[in-house]
């Protein structure tokens, strides 16, 4: 089974149209979406129409979650413009979603870490232009009681794959529409693949129109998105 592995969307409907373009032309058999889908400055609504008519697996995020509620600790101006911009149904679709979820019993879904949606796991946040890979005892006890031979886990927006010396396959595929300091505008995604000796994991960059999304970031009100859209350079102390 090939599996597309989508994470981040944060409202950049072009972005995510890329990459399900691509996916599709690699004969994915299932997609699997890893949460903070519409918080962002291009089109959340659009991106709450996309997924919700898309035969996927998905969860929820630390983004949906403000987004449904601007009143939580952490809610920022993002979510609180995506909040206005989404329909009473696309609300309570974001709302119901789960925090984690199995595909079969190989794969296990978490945003974070398995138990903490605001929690990055594979990277540490940026300090400055640097993140660092945390200690294999700090991976590894995130994931005490996960038997999947497959975890996925998005949130931080950095691509990487490793595996713990049990043999279980830690991915994330980074972020499909929201790229910071990694100095490449493209749309993140990955697509894992069951084979002969266990999992193999694509990490895949998309090009698209980013001119596009960042003049629509612009045209809401969102300078600082537009610059990380167009570029990939910019910080995540520019967005709000």
């Amino acid at each position: 089974m090939r599996i597309a592995v989508l994470s981040d969307v944060h409202g950049n409907l072009p972005a995510l149209e890329a990459v399900l373009e691509d996916a599709a032309s690699r004969q994915v058999d299932a997609y699997v979406v890893l949460g903070d889908h519409v918080s962002g400055a291009v089109d959340p609504a659009g991106c709450a129409a996309r997924l919700m008519g898309l035969d996927a697996t998905i969860i929820r995020g630390n983004h949906d979650r403000w987004a449904v509620d601007n009143s939580l600790r952490g809610a920022g101006s993002s979510d609180r413009f995506s909040h206005g911009r989404l329909s009473p149904e696309q609300l309570a679709w974001l709302a119901g979603l789960p925090p984690t979820a199995r595909l079969g019993e190989d794969v296990f879904l978490c945003h974070g870490t398995p138990d903490n949606d605001e929690k990055a796991w594979l990277d540490t946040f940026y300090s400055g232009r640097t993140s660092t890979l945390p200690s294999l005892e700090q991976v590894a006890r995130e994931a005490d009681g996960i038997s999947a031979e497959v975890i996925l886990c998005g949130h931080t927006h950095i691509a990487r794959t490793l595996r713990l010396p049990d043999g279980r396959l830690i991915a994330n595929p980074g972020s499909v529409g929201m790229q910071l300091v990694r100095g490449t505008p493209d749309a993140h995604y990955a697509v894992i693949e069951k084979v002969l000796h266990g999992w193999r994991t694509e990490l895949i960059g998309v090009p698209y129109d980013t001119e596009a999304a960042a003049r629509r970031a612009e045209e809401n009100g969102f300078p600082g998105w537009a610059e990380a859209i167009r570029f990939g350079w910019a910080g995540p102390e520019t967005l709000d």
